[in-house]
């Protein structure tokens, strides 16, 4: 067995354990954070390595999750002394590819380069991909762009690294959402309930119950702000053999918006089988993008409700009639007028709902 093959044997987060105990006894995520100062914050930070397991959390942990104080605290002294020890391999062997392959979740600032730096930088992505070699991440992830199916929106500058770290940060917290094994059938059979929520205006009324209704097909729904270079709304990966995850950005925190996303994704999770999309506006569409668009606009708009939709009046009182007996918010009724052209883009947009991101934030409280 070479050094990689052992590290990859025994490099594993504290998280890793803790999660598999909360599923094991039933411990959910928001009665887990509620023994903690910080609440959801702490556990997040618990589960994805960046908050360290100390003498009063390890107290916690083994109160609430099982183990012992000394338990836990073992576990965290072992994975610091395997981080060390990828990291020292890392530097020695391989530091090249990571600085120039592996995207920095939380880039330094720049200065001069030593040893030092060159190691922290290489501890930050160790941590964050939870990986422990060059070619375990080449694995996991090395290949997910060049394989991802991406609609590149023209008017905005595209990176990749940018891409795969909001991927990463939505694996991440996926990870904290529980969910019945992966069900297509499941999922269709919730597609009505989902599309009534669209006529909930507060994020903080509509989002726990989207997530909830998904996570008993299988599908862990989360929302993470994308970072600068991401230009997308959404995006589905299947993140384990019975898990799949629904990632959305609220990009232009419009209803309209966000709703046709949230459909678009659960067609290509329903058509697609387990590749990886991420979505944008404004894109050159293959197949797979416009059965994705088909699928969003049947939901929108049932098939015995086309030859009415394409009669509608375009104004403010026939729109709500019409939105109404369709049992769905009239944002998405004005933006699928405007996408066909019935009307003009900037006509009847006072009927969408527009949000700021302290209401969608204040939904994950």
């Amino acid at each position: 067995m070479n050094e990689s093959e052992i590290l990859a044997d025994w490099f594993s987060k504290p998280g890793d354990s803790i999660r598999r105990l909360m599923h094991k006894r039933g411990v959910s995520v928001e009665s887990l954070a509620s023994n903690f100062s910080d609440g959801v914050s702490d556990v997040r930070g618990l589960l994805d390595g960046s908050l360290a397991i100390e003498s009063e959390s390890a107290a916690t942990l083994a109160a609430t999750v099982g183990g012992t104080k000394k338990f836990w605290l073992k576990r965290q002294d072992k994975y610091e002394q395997a981080l060390d020890r990828a990291v020292s391999c890392a530097v020695s062997f391989e530091f090249e590819d990571w600085l120039d392959k592996v995207p920095d979740p939380k880039p330094a600032r720049k200065g001069k380069s030593d040893e030092a730096t060159t190691r922290e930088a290489i501890r930050r992505r160790l941590k964050y991909f939870n990986v422990p070699t060059i070619s375990s991440w080449q694995a996991r992830y090395g290949h997910l762009l060049s394989e991802t199916r991406f609609r590149k929106t023209d008017a905005y500058e595209t990176v990749d690294s940018s891409i795969l770290l909001w991927l990463r940060q939505g694996e991440l917290e996926a990870e904290m959402v529980v969910t019945q094994p992966w069900d297509a059938t499941k999922l269709e059979e919730r597609l009505g309930s989902i599309t009534k929520l669209s006529q909930i205006s507060k994020p903080s009324r509509f989002l726990p119950k989207l997530r909830a209704l998904c996570a008993e097909a299988g599908v862990a729904v989360v929302v993470v702000k994308t970072p600068r270079g991401c230009p997308a709304s959404g995006a589905t990966r299947r993140i384990a053999s019975d898990k799949a995850m629904l990632l959305l950005s609220f990009r232009y925190l419009s209803d309209d918006q966000f709703w046709f996303t949230v459909f678009h994704e659960i067609g290509h999770l329903l058509l697609h089988g387990d590749n990886t999309y991420v979505d944008g506006e404004q894109t050159e569409e293959d197949e797979c993008e416009r059965e994705a668009n088909d699928y969003a606009h049947k939901c929108i708009i049932p098939e015995d409700r086309l030859d009415e939709f394409a009669s509608l009046p375009g104004n403010r009182k026939a729109v709500l009639r019409f939105s109404t007996s369709l049992g769905v918010s009239t944002g998405l009724v004005v933006g699928q007028m405007q996408y066909f052209k019935k009307i003009e883009p900037s006509k009847l947009n006072g009927l969408k709902r527009h949000w700021k991101w302290v209401e969608i934030n204040s939904a994950f409280e």
